[in-house]
């Protein structure tokens, strides 16, 4: 089994969630958070920051390191066991433009209770949950 390293980040501003909207050919895929593979000599930080610009043309910065995920799948039949490091992050307003090249025809921010039913992976969820604690600790704190 082949491992993959990913790295992305949950993006929040005024308490809304970045998301994108993936469709291949016509094809569902689902509302999902910015992420992708570690490029050789890059950091985690590094990989996260560019992967959500990449998709979603946001300027981020990290608040701090979430946790990560590990999931199985198949490509053409060869399996890969992915790991997937979060960052929560901040923007600083409301623009997206979603990545064309690599499907994403829609991006935008949405409440919290949205982004939650929107998203198309558990694992993903899972994160948004505990990063938008952390966020909502954060706030409170920074009072």
């Amino acid at each position: 089994m082949k491992h993959a390293v990913s790295c992305g980040g949950i993006v929040i501003f005024r308490g809304k969630i970045l998301l994108l909207y993936k469709n291949l050919m016509n094809k569902y895929e689902g509302w999902v958070l910015p992420k992708g593979t570690v490029d050789p000599g890059e950091t985690h930080e590094e990989t996260a920051l560019r992967e959500v610009k990449e998709e979603s043309g946001v300027s981020a910065e990290i608040v701090e390191y979430i946790g990560k995920t590990n999931y199985d799948f198949s490509v053409r039949g060869e399996n890969i066991s992915k790991e997937v490091h979060w960052y929560l992050m901040s923007a600083k307003n409301y623009y997206s433009k979603p990545q064309k090249e690599e499907y994403f025809f829609h991006s935008g921010y949405y409440r919290y209770i949205e982004a939650v039913h929107l998203l198309k992976f558990p694992n993903e969820r899972a994160m948004l949950q505990k990063a938008y604690k952390m966020y909502k600790a954060n706030v409170k704190k920074n009072k």
